[in-house]
């Protein structure tokens, strides 16, 4: 009777673990794990190794779980059987089915899904020692289901999971209000391109290059902007840029006699179809910034800034200077006056 005992309670044990084992290595997330493995722990080691190749691990334990529970009550029953007699082998059958259902399925079940990391961590190390042993079988496995189960690999995550996963963190506390909100702006600077963000050519501050200081001096104190592009005849040819304070320091060191061509700065030219976060990686490799936005046609079409592309993330930024919040705006109300007095309705 004590042998029997012992026999269910190893199956009960062996079933459980079985199951707790699988759901908590099936419940931990991916990006979890590879998190876990940075701290080069043995048992987070195998825990990534388990999931990087997930298959065999997972039919290690289905083959476990299975000899346990088949092997196992077929090895109950003739014990039930020599102990008990045949009249009990129904009820012994139907009490072992009801505890491994309760304790070899259900309940470590739970625990795995709730405790996943520890138990996942615990149980690691031991699963891919099992893989090993259970090689043979695992191969046969394998190649059994090899047709069934091709197909490409699915993404670890997509950009709707973090922003849902943002919003749930914001909402449980984990992720300030800021945080959240920076979070989701980032995924603007894929969906915006140069021509969404540019300030257009018809407000933007230029200057011949073949002028003085003396002649532009009324542009240049009057000029909002910080760098004022330089021109050659016509706007679509852009030459340079100069800096606001460099011409002002020039006029008052008494050299307003100079041309605009003596001062200006090479400038980066960019398709108007750039997206946000290309215009910035040229920002910062060429350490500039602004450029010049070229339409379709070649022709200038405006210009961006750093800080046009940094407002995607951090919303309007307007400093002590700013007469002007939103000069985009202004752009085309100016459009429209201009093309209302020429006799052009145009909506915009």
């Amino acid at each position: 009777m004590l042998a029997l005992i012992i026999v269910v309670i190893v199956v009960l044990l062996g079933s459980a673990f079985c199951s707790g084992a699988e759901t908590a290595i099936l419940s931990i997330s991916s990006i979890k794990v590879r998190q876990l493995a940075q701290s080069k722990k043995p048992a987070a080691l195998a825990l990534a190794s388990i999931r990087l190749h997930i298959n065999r691990p997972i039919a290690t334990i289905v083959i476990l779980n299975n000899i346990f529970n088949i092997v196992g009550s077929i090895i109950i029953g003739s014990m039930t059987t020599q102990v008990l007699g045949s009249a009990w082998l129904g009820v012994s059958s139907s009490v072992l089915t009801f505890l491994i259902i309760i304790f070899g399925e259900i309940l470590p079940k739970t625990l795995g899904q709730r405790y996943a990391e520890p138990i996942a961590l615990f149980v690691a190390i031991f699963v891919k020692f099992l893989t090993v042993i259970f090689t043979p079988l695992v191969w046969l496995v394998e190649h059994t289901t090899a047709p069934f189960i091709q197909g490409n690999k699915i993404p670890t995550t997509d950009e709707a999971e973090i922003k849902f996963l943002t919003n749930i963190g914001f909402q449980e506390g984990v992720i300030e209000d800021d945080e959240a909100e920076m979070i989701q702006r980032v995924f603007q600077l894929n969906d915006l391109n140069a021509s969404d963000l540019m300030t257009p050519r018809i407000i933007t501050t230029y200057l011949q290059g073949d002028q003085t200081l003396n002649e532009c001096q009324s542009e240049i104190i009057k000029s909002q902007h910080t760098r004022i592009l330089v021109i050659d005849e016509t706007i679509d040819n852009v030459t340079g840029l100069v800096l606001k304070d460099e011409l002002l320091t020039a006029m008052i060191e008494g050299n307003g006699d100079r041309q605009i061509n003596n001062l200006q700065r090479p400038v980066h030219f960019v398709p108007e179809t750039n997206r946000a976060d290309k215009l910035l990686k040229v920002f910062q490799e060429n350490r500039e910034h602004l450029a010049v936005v070229l339409d379709e046609y070649g022709g200038v079409a405006g210009v961006v800034t750093l800080e046009d592309v940094l407002e995607v993330l951090t919303g309007e930024i307007v400093d002590e200077t700013d007469r002007n919040v939103d000069l985009q705006e202004i752009a085309r109300k100016k459009r429209l006056r201009l093309l209302k007095s020429r006799g052009i309705n145009n909506e915009l």
